[in-house]
């Protein structure tokens, strides 16, 4: 136990995990889902940001006219937006969560038993083996 001894180290190993992002898609309402890039419905100034209990925010948007359009943000998207700022028409609102094209995650795992690593292939060994006598 490294928490007793400390010339014992626990062991760790670098993991890696990767793969593609799912591209921006549109329900077939025409809705858009929530891994899409969100435009403002038209140009002018931010006068409000609200977020409800689901974590959609609202952004009210105020033209030149003083006309006031809401939009609603699903939940998950980092707005790149605050109150006050100017906009454009279709400009974004978030962050586009597809850029890029591919995710990689680095992290560690650390061993603090080896018995561990070997009930685990034991269990992986006979799930393996019960699929295999279940479909024969």
């Amino acid at each position: 136990d490294p928490g007793q001894n400390s010339d014992i180290k626990y062991l760790t190993y670098p993991f890696y995990a990767g793969g593609n992002r799912g591209r921006g898609q549109v329900y077939p309402t025409g809705e858009k889902s929530n891994i899409n890039s969100f435009g403002a419905t038209q140009a002018g100034q931010i006068t409000e940001i609200t977020t409800s209990e689901k974590g959609e925010s609202t952004v009210v948007i105020v033209n030149s006219n003083g006309v006031k359009t809401s939009q609603i943000v699903p939940a998950g998207l980092n707005l790149i937006v605050k109150t006050g700022d100017i906009v454009q028409a279709d400009q974004a609102l978030n962050i586009d969560p597809n850029v890029g094209g591919f995710g990689q995650e680095e992290s560690e795992i650390v061993l603090q038993n080896p018995l561990r690593i070997v009930g685990y292939l034991a269990f992986c060994f006979c799930a393996l083996l019960t699929q295999i006598l279940l479909v024969i």
